[in-house]
């Protein structure tokens, strides 16, 4: 069939990076195992299975090269047609692998078993996979810092349950986003610091096929473990592991990367939001369509692909709690397809979703004319807490200042509801009770945004710099969406 005929996966076709879809391509999972095979034989051969001590089986340097020339030159063709014979897609990638390299055919896999290849394989997957996202992460971050930096200073309606509240400013807002994925780069960091080798374990993880292997020498069996970790970047393994590792380090990377969704939605969400406000919009593009029909419209496609993306990653988080709860004794199977679909989907979708969430970013519009049109509107309303005060501290009597102001603010909602203009503190001046008080000052919305402009430049100083995201995470995997 030709490649129109066939489903193929957007995730790869559409939305995630060609370095995030190269780490999981049969090419790089399959050149993984080789060289934990390599790794594993290494190891062996250091620690005394050598023709020179005489002992069988027996790994020679002649071996350990040919199976070191032969790493990434995998005919899949031909796994395939072993993969038919024997049902079995490690015992197919032996042979293949053996088919290239003749005289290392017998000590290929020497003790291992599957999960030595397929666990260990998908731990350093998803390192890479956590390090890429790291690495999105910081970028999207410098962009947002900057973006809060610029506009900091700006008065903008604050909302609570989507109604107008007190002021905040657009720079401040944009912290919040900020932050939430500052959170998320603080638990990829640690979950890339956490994960740890699955090693060289035998059928039950209790070793045994190793510790035949070297005569009962339990030291060295505990040294090929190390070894074997270190060969393939790990400084540590798994204390214990029955067959597979815990699957519930799957499912705790997993909540990891639907952190990383959650604040990709919300921030997505707000920018909808915002967006049908018209007082900032996401990039459209000169010959972009927003409608087949309504030629006029310019919808905001990009956070809406975020958020269903990012609705995606998060509902992968039920399969793999699910799978590290059904585990019997030292393995099932069951868990096997599960993680073929799970894992590299998860890494695509989250990948995919900070291409766009940096988009986003990189092309914001932001229309002040607008955003200050629209705090004009609501500004009366929240001045009226500083009038309440200032009558007060004047010597009013605080309950008949505040009923004279809740009487005009419900007159003057519903005139704006009819259309007409907020006008509250020109009525609210020639009430008697507020006479010596200057309310054309209270006109200035800067005066209602608290500190906000303040805690942007504390967030950037104490938050940010300590992160050591620096200009050049600005440009970092530029993309286009």
């Amino acid at each position: 069939m030709q490649p129109a005929d066939v489903w193929d996966n957007p995730l790869v076709s559409r939305y995630a990076g060609a370095e995030m879809a190269a780490l999981w391509s049969p090419q790089r999972r399959y050149g993984l195992w080789r060289r934990l095979w390599l790794a594993l034989a290494e190891a062996q051969h250091e620690l005394g299975l050598t023709a020179e001590d005489g002992v069988t089986p027996r790994i020679t340097p002649a071996q350990l090269e040919q199976m070191r020339a032969h790493l990434d030159d995998i005919d899949f063709a031909a796994v395939e047609a072993y993969e038919r014979r024997f049902r079995h897609d490690v015992m197919a990638h032996i042979h293949a692998f053996g088919d290239l390299c003749p005289e290392a055919r017998g000590i290929i896999h020497l003790g291992a078993t599957s999960c030595y290849v397929t666990d260990n394989a998908d731990l350093i997957l998803m390192r890479e996979g956590l390090r890429i996202l790291a690495r999105r992460l910081r970028s999207c971050i410098a962009l947002l810092s900057r973006f809060a930096e610029r506009w900091k200073d700006t008065p903008t309606l604050g909302f609570t349950h989507f109604q107008p509240a007190q002021l905040t400013t657009v720079g401040k807002r944009a912290t919040l986003w900020c932050y939430d994925l500052v959170l998320d780069l603080s638990e990829v960091e640690r979950r890339i610091a956490d994960l740890k080798f699955r090693g060289a374990k035998g059928t039950t993880g209790t070793q045994a096929s190793f510790l035949i292997l070297f005569r009962g020498d339990h030291a060295k069996v505990r040294e090929l473990d190390r070894r074997v970790a270190a060969k393939m970047g790990f400084d540590s393994v798994y204390p214990v592991t029955g067959q597979t590792y815990s699957r519930k380090v799957d499912s705790q990377v997993l909540d990891v990367l639907s952190g990383i969704a959650q604040s990709g939605h919300k921030f997505a969400t707000d920018l909808r939001l915002l967006q049908h406000r018209h007082e900032i919009e996401e990039p459209f593009e000169t010959e972009q369509v927003g409608s087949s029909a309504m030629a006029y419209k310019r919808n905001p496609m990009r956070a809406e692909r975020l958020c269903g993306l990012a609705r995606f990653v998060s509902s992968l988080t039920v399969n793999t709690a699910q799978t590290a709860s059904v585990q019997w004794l030292e393995r099932t199977l069951d868990d096997s397809v599960n993680r073929r679909l799970v894992l590299p989907q998860a890494f695509l979708a989250c990948d995919g979703l900070l291409r766009l969430y940096r988009n986003i970013v990189e092309g914001l519009v932001v229309h002040p004319e607008v955003i200050a049109a629209h705090v004009a509107r609501e500004l009366p309303f929240m001045a009226t807490e500083t009038l309440l005060m200032e009558a007060v501290k004047r010597g009013a009597d605080r309950q008949e200042a505040h009923e004279i102001i809740r009487r005009h603010s419900l007159a003057v909602a519903a005139a704006v509801h009819a259309g007409g203009r907020n006008d509250l503190l020109e009525r609210l001046s020639r009430e008697p009770i507020f006479s010596g008080l200057d309310l054309s000052s209270l006109k200035d919305p800067r005066l209602f945004v608290g500190r906000a402009p303040q805690q942007v430049d504390e967030f950037l100083k104490e938050v940010i710099v300590p992160l050591g995201i620096s200009d050049a995470d600005d440009r970092a995997d530029p993309v286009a969406v």
